[in-house]
């Protein structure tokens, strides 16, 4: 996949692992910037002085990284960011702070992960009745909770 650094500093996304699903987006702070203060229930834009070319039919999706998440409380504010495959803008995560404590964001850390999976678009049709089901209308913990 096509990755173009708008940042000379800026670090590639890396696999953890052989197997991860996730690649790790890197935080890019500005030269002479010590990091970003996120103060509790703030949430703020990190850089990651990257941009891509996500290749039609896939979309880029933006999930927290666990350890940054439940060590620090610090996790993608719309929970799962969304990168179409026309976008060409730099990849930016909106990192809240769920945590009692302000946190630091550092150049070079690990802020999120970013699985490229493909999707489907429809058509939508707009009718009058829709098929039944056992499960009809029932929803937020209807089947139960066993």
């Amino acid at each position: 996949m096509k990755i173009k650094k708008l940042d000379p500093n800026a670090t590639l996304p890396k696999y953890g692992s052989e197997y991860a699903a996730g690649a790790d987006l890197y935080a890019c702070i500005a030269d002479g910037e010590k990091g970003i203060l996120i103060a509790p229930g703030e949430t703020k834009l990190i850089h990651t002085g990257i941009a891509m070319e996500i290749p039609q039919g896939f979309v880029g999706l933006v999930y927290a990284r666990s350890g940054l998440a439940t060590k620090r409380g610090l996790a993608p504010s719309n929970k799962v960011g969304v990168i179409d495959c026309d976008y060409r803008g730099e990849l930016m995560v909106s990192l809240y702070n769920q945590s009692g404590e302000t946190q630091k964001v550092e150049h070079g850390e690990r802020i999120a992960q970013l699985v490229i999976t493909p999707y489907i678009t429809v058509e939508f049709e707009e009718v009058d009745e829709l098929s039944e089901t056992v499960r009809g209308e029932g929803g937020f913990g209807s089947t139960g909770t066993k």
